[in-house]
């Protein structure tokens, strides 16, 4: 296991932490979890603004070399994409929040420039009609 460097990144926020690398996984102090993602691990649990996760594998997921990243996004109901030769990784957003956000019917806003570079923001079109085009090369 080797010691380095991760960046986190959780609903845009990009954090920098030490982490624990191995060929199966990454491992993060328990502080880590705190400062990066918001939540607490206490005896109850994980927990955040007074809601408690139990944790029913506890020794699986924490452990003397600490908390197991992909451990800890399969109790938090969260994908997670890792690259540990890159020594980065991001957590996505749940299916609950996904499925929220979807029900909500309200695309989420975003900022391209057109081809004469001037910005144009989703949001400035609310409840006018707007047809969207995407297209990618590869």
């Amino acid at each position: 296991m080797s010691e380095g460097r991760l960046t986190l990144i959780d609903d845009g926020r990009v954090v920098d932490i030490p982490a624990r690398f191995a060929a199966d996984g990454v491992r993060i102090q328990a502080a880590d979890v705190d400062r990066a993602l918001g939540w607490e691990i206490k005896p109850e649990g994980l927990c955040r603004a007074g809601v408690c996760i139990p944790l029913r594998k506890r020794e699986q997921l924490i452990n003397d070399h600490g908390v197991d990243l992909a451990g800890l996004a399969d109790v938090l109901q969260r994908p997670l994409a890792l690259d540990v030769d890159a020594r980065a990784a991001y957590l996505g957003a749940s299916a609950t929040e996904r499925g929220t956000q979807l029900a909500s019917l309200r695309a989420p806003d975003f900022t391209l420039p057109d081809l004469s570079g001037r910005s144009h923001s989703l949001s400035d079109h609310r409840g006018r009609k707007v047809l969207l085009v995407a297209y990618a090369s590869w």
